[in-house]
């Protein structure tokens, strides 16, 4: 997909990776709308700013209508709560489920025939390493990215007759708050995350692995998990 002259909706844009998503994507050519549930956040010269909340369907509704002339939708937003899938409260693994699963399915849902009928484009979800390693400590974070990988597998193949590729973006350790805990040393910039991910768009791959953390676990998906210890 070329994307000077492209028109982007990227979700979560004002800071962390969104951030510089929409940041690169203007310095391509493209026209971006910056979308954020709270747009007066958005600080980036050259973007238009857009309510966007990926948990109210009536907003992403409203955002598809305004950005109409959309050619390109990259699921961004998401949520990390630490939360476990036994110990924690289920209303934070619901909230993760509906930031991290729906909230991207929604936003495809909504902008699917804005984009085809703009004579097709692309759509990015931004996944995680984790949505094929799936820690205890982080088990609603990576059953939330499992599912959005799922999600991007089955929307690739349903839109594709519909001129519209589906492709997954998988990092592990970024430097972002989401990531604020881990030494720098273990951290990809959030800065050439985009342009890999930008890149990836451009050429049409379907999955884009932006570290060795992520390619790794990648590779290890054939091995036979081990028992926990007792």
């Amino acid at each position: 997909m070329e994307l000077n002259n492209a028109v982007a909706v990227v979700t979560g844009a004002n800071r962390g990776l969104g951030r510089h998503l929409a940041a690169q994507l203007v310095e391509r050519g493209a026209k971006v709308y910056a979308a954020a549930r709270r747009p007066e956040t958005v600080d980036l010269p050259g973007v238009i700013p857009l309510r966007l909340d990926v948990t109210d369907e009536a907003s992403i509704r409203e955002a598809a209508r305004i950005a109409s002339d959309a050619t390109l939708l990259i699921n961004n937003a998401g949520i990390s709560t630490g939360a476990t899938l036994i110990g924690s409260d289920t209303d934070e693994v619901r909230q993760e489920m509906e930031t991290n699963f729906f909230g991207p399915l929604a936003a495809t849902r909504a902008f699917a025939p804005v984009i085809e009928g703009n004579g097709g484009g692309a759509v990015l979800n931004v996944l995680s390493a984790l949505s094929w390693f799936h820690p205890a400590g982080l088990g609603s974070y990576a059953a939330s990215k499992a599912a959005a990988w799922a999600l991007t597998g089955a929307t690739r193949d349903e839109l594709a007759p519909r001129g519209i590729a589906v492709s997954a973006l998988h990092v592990g350790y970024m430097d972002t708050d989401m990531a604020a805990e881990i030494p720098a040393d273990q951290k990809i910039a959030a800065s050439d995350v985009a342009a890999q991910a930008l890149h990836g768009i451009e050429t049409g791959l379907p999955e884009i692995l932006a570290d060795e953390t992520s390619r790794f676990v990648k590779q290890s998906l054939a091995a036979t998990p081990q028992p926990s210890a007792a």
